[in-house]
Formats: structure tokens, C-alpha cells, sequence
């Protein structure tokens, strides 16, 4: 898996306990933001995604 899917960080960087929070995000709402991909790709609205906190 790529991208979004896998959380790769696809340009830049983080520092590593920043990253260790957006991979942690990643995890806990990957099946939103797969959704929200396929709905970004198609031209239509996303839903919001709870934010880190």
C-alpha cells in the first residue's frame, strides 16, 4: 500500500514523536480516509475527520 493507506509521508519530513501521533491518527481512521480519498478522486464532497488531540 501507498500514500494515504499505508501513512507514508510522501514529501518533507516530521519529527519522529509528531510522526509516531499521525501514524497512531492514521490507524484509528484509515477506513475514513480511504473513503475520503475515493470520494476526493471522483470530484465529490469529503466528510470531516476527527483531528488529532
Amino acid at each position: 500500500m501507498l500514500g494515504i493507506a499505508a501513512g507514508d509521508v510522501l514529501a518533507g519530513d516530521l519529527p519522529a514523536n509528531k510522526l509516531r501521533l499521525v501514524l497512531a491518527w492514521i490507524e484509528i481512521h484509515r477506513e475514513e480516509l480511504i473513503a475520503d480519498w475515493a470520494l476526493a478522486v471522483q470530484g465529490e464532497s469529503v466528510f470531516r475527520i476527527e483531528p488529532l488531540r
